[in-house]
């Protein structure tokens, strides 16, 4: 839900200092960071926290029902966001926290019941309902190790009143996107979504195997999208219509104290030809995204030497996906080998391994070497019910995701693909005698010109 605050801001940018003079006074004011004691050291540059919470006090019944909104609310953040501001104020990088992220909470004192807890494990979205923005703040701070400088909060109420100031959003969908929970019910093509739709294309966590994982990049799309809205459906230029749309968002968000209109201006300028498909908008990246905890269920784990790697360059203001070199010739040695492009990131990719041949332990080794190239295996692997005398390594894949199955297709060279219509998200993997091992991928580059197509809502080549 935070996206679209970051939006309103870089529309700030374009009309200046002048016009968004007074805006913050509409903003109520939290205390995020009273008493915090052993914070992260500064870095360079200014991190700010955007969170989004289920927040639904002021929808009306009839928006309860049509959105499927009716739900008690947990009181906890629907989307998390870390927004680094560069110390030159040029550029803007966005890192997606997932929700379900497995999370250390630190010792506090529980805000509703006045209860005191150790220190204990959680999703990182109970954080907000047990401690509000404070408890938030201090477990980024100790999952991340970067020191949060402001806090920004949205509900859904704001957001769907931002997405109907604006006039609506455009969305382009390749294939049907159906979620009962949310009652989203999208066909393949252009969509115009007002702010109850917007709502529910944002918060769909059912649509396929991946979850939140895809419901962050359906965030981004839309994200892209709204920008393209606010830049050419004359609200950027037009003080009058960025005034109303501005002050419907101003109206019902919170913010600390030190968070104004300079810190607006700041964000908009770095966020300037910003968009999600850029490097510089990212998601954490993810080691287990079915990790088992006892009294919580099933959470998402960082991948903990890459996450660590992604928040440095936050802390030391250095872009998180510079162009990647190329390939350096080893001392003595030949060129290594470059990751083979995919269309689809892997760790979206859900895989059951199948040993096909009478080779013990092949679908274990296969399963691994699949889970370290970064795609989400089941850890189970199974013996081929076709038999173990398969002499050819296949993949079996519903039609949905063939560009799923693709991209699994480039980690397994010589794989033949087998289309099975209602199969869903899972693809299957059988392994046969000719495997010869698992080739590293990595998303290709011209993804972003999928996002771009996206933001024109081009429904011929819609991705």
């Amino acid at each position: 839900m935070a996206t679209a605050l970051s939006v309103v801001v870089l529309a700030a940018g374009g009309i200046g200092h002048a016009v968004v003079t007074s805006l913050d006074t509409g903003i109520t004011r939290v205390d995020p960071f009273k008493d915090m004691k052993n914070r992260p050291q500064a870095g360079h540059g200014m991190n700010i926290l955007l969170v989004g919470t289920d927040g639904r006090d002021r929808i009306t019944e009839e928006e309860r029902r049509k959105y499927r909104l009716g739900g008690a609310p947990c009181h906890c953040t629907d989307t998390v966001m870390l927004v680094h501001i560069s110390e030159d104020r040029e550029r803007a990088s966005v890192v997606s926290l997932p929700r379900d992220s497995y999370a250390e909470m630190p010792e506090h004192t529980d805000l509703t019941t006045g209860k005191h807890h150790h220190a204990h494990p959680v999703k990182l979205n109970a954080a907000y309902a047990e401690g509000g923005p404070g408890l938030t703040v201090r477990t980024v701070e100790s999952m991340t190790g970067v020191k949060i400088d402001h806090y920004l909060e949205v509900d859904f109420t704001s957001f769907m009143k931002t997405v109907d100031a604006v006039g609506g959003v455009q969305i382009c969908t390749a294939k049907p996107l159906k979620d009962s929970y949310t009652g989203l019910d999208l066909a393949p093509g252009t969509h115009e979504l007002d702010g109850g739709q917007a709502l529910q294309y944002v918060r769909a966590r059912h649509v396929d195997g991946a979850a939140d994982i895809s419901r962050i990049q359906r965030q981004q799309r839309f994200m892209a999208a709204l920008i393209e809205q606010m830049t050419s459906g004359g609200v950027l230029f037009n003080p009058v219509r960025f005034r109303e749309v501005a002050t419907t968002m101003m109206g019902s968000v919170r913010a600390d104290q030190g968070f104004g209109t300079d810190q607006m201006l700041a964000l908009a300028k770095a966020m300037r030809g910003f968009t999600p498909a850029s490097s510089e908008f990212v998601s954490v990246p993810l080691g287990d995204t079915d990790f088992p905890v006892k009294g919580i269920g099933s959470t998402v784990k960082w991948d903990a030497t890459k996450a660590q790697q992604l928040f440095q360059s936050l802390r030391e203001d250095r872009p998180l996906s510079p162009a990647t070199p190329a390939a350096t010739k080893a001392p003595g040695g030949p060129r290594p080998a470059r990751p083979a492009e995919v269309e689809v990131a892997p760790r979206t990719i859900r895989v059951q391994v199948y040993n096909g041949t009478r080779t013990d332990g092949l679908g274990g080794r296969v399963d691994a070497a699949l889970r370290g190239a970064g795609f989400d295996t089941t850890r189970v692997p199974r013996t081929s019910t076709a038999g173990q005398g398969q002499a050819r390594t296949f993949i079996e894949y519903d039609p949905g995701w063939d560009r799923s199955a693709r991209s699994l297709a480039a980690a397994l060279p010589g794989a033949e693909l087998r289309p099975v219509k209602g199969q869903g998200a899972t693809l299957k993997v059988t392994v046969g005698a000719d495997y010869k091992g698992v080739t590293r991928v990595r998303v290709r580059e011209a993804e972003t010109e999928e996002f771009e197509t996206v933001m024109r809502g081009d429904e011929a080549v819609c991705p």
